[in-house]
């Protein structure tokens, strides 16, 4: 082992219940883990920034994973919010009424996004599920921000359509020789 790695060990040794600690003291014992987890592996990737007396400097980088991880929960209550919208806008009646019905469009939202191809069930994801920004989710998928808002935007609306056209399960036509994940697949577009 190099010096370096030993410096890191025995700063991670002396260190690591603290930042526990603190984690739990603010986000509970259902994080801590990770935030314990994502805390050194910053340390590793910036250990020129670390200073000689590493505690303050750890519990503000734990401090900002968990300002981060609060700013991804409201980004997945919103992005859950919208989609409630979206299945409230399409259901008879304007809105779920019993469980039975909340479950059906629930099911029917599902099912719209599993239509959708790949790329568009992922960036989706990446801003639903795991709350990453355009940025972010860009910088994953590898493209700009700017063309990551673009998609986005565009596979919200082939979102929006893929549950429109669901929609026959509550009476409304389908076009002749159009199924719904026919035109989904496309891309939205009609052929």
């Amino acid at each position: 082992m190099t010096e370096e790695a030993d410096r890191f060990t025995a700063m991670y040794d002396a260190c690591r219940g603290r930042v526990w600690a603190y984690a739990v003291s603010r986000a509970g014992r259902q994080i801590a883990d990770e935030v314990v987890s994502e805390t050194f592996a910053v340390a590793w990737r910036r250990w020129a920034d670390v200073p000689r007396t590493p505690l303050p400097w750890l519990l503000g980088v734990a401090r900002n994973i968990l300002r981060d991880t609060v700013r991804a929960e409201v980004r997945r209550e919103s992005f859950a919010a919208e989609l409630g919208e979206w299945t409230e806008r399409s259901a008879p009646g304007g809105g779920a009424d019993d469980v039975a019905e909340e479950v059906a469009d629930r099911n029917a939202l599902l099912g719209a996004l599993a239509t959708l191809d790949e790329d568009d069930r992922e960036v989706l994801i990446l801003a639903a599920w795991h709350g990453l920004t355009p940025a972010e989710a860009a910088s994953v998928v590898g493209c700009s921000s700017a063309a990551m808002r673009v998609r986005l935007h565009r596979a919200r609306k082939r979102l929006t359509r893929a549950v429109d056209l669901a929609e026959p399960a509550a009476g409304a036509a389908v076009p002749q020789g159009r199924t719904p994940a026919r035109r989904v697949q496309l891309g939205g577009e009609e052929a």
